[in-house]
């Protein structure tokens, strides 16, 4: 049970200080973080961070597959965490 507490709390920081770092660099012109690992972070458990990090950070918030697909992953995550727990 902890592993996974550590495992969500981990994922989901890393994937919020994953947006920061790909906002700074767009800012800058630096190389980016590819899309696809950022909604991969998303997808393994980092909605969370993912989410607030878009909000924090102000960062693809207009790209519709962010604007709508990380909230949307979080639903799917909520719903299956929800599912096994009944």
């Amino acid at each position: 049970m902890h592993f996974w507490l550590y495992y969500f709390l981990a994922i989901n920081l890393i994937a919020f200080i994953l947006y920061g770092i790909d906002k700074l660099k767009a800012r800058k012109n630096l190389w980016r973080i590819p899309e696809s690992t950022l909604l991969l972070i998303a997808v393994i458990g980092g909605s969370i961070g993912a989410w607030m990090g878009m909000y924090v950070w102000h960062h693809k918030t207009m790209h519709l597959k962010f604007k709508y697909g990380v909230p949307i992953i979080l639903a799917l995550q909520i719903g299956i965490w929800v599912y096994l727990q009944f």
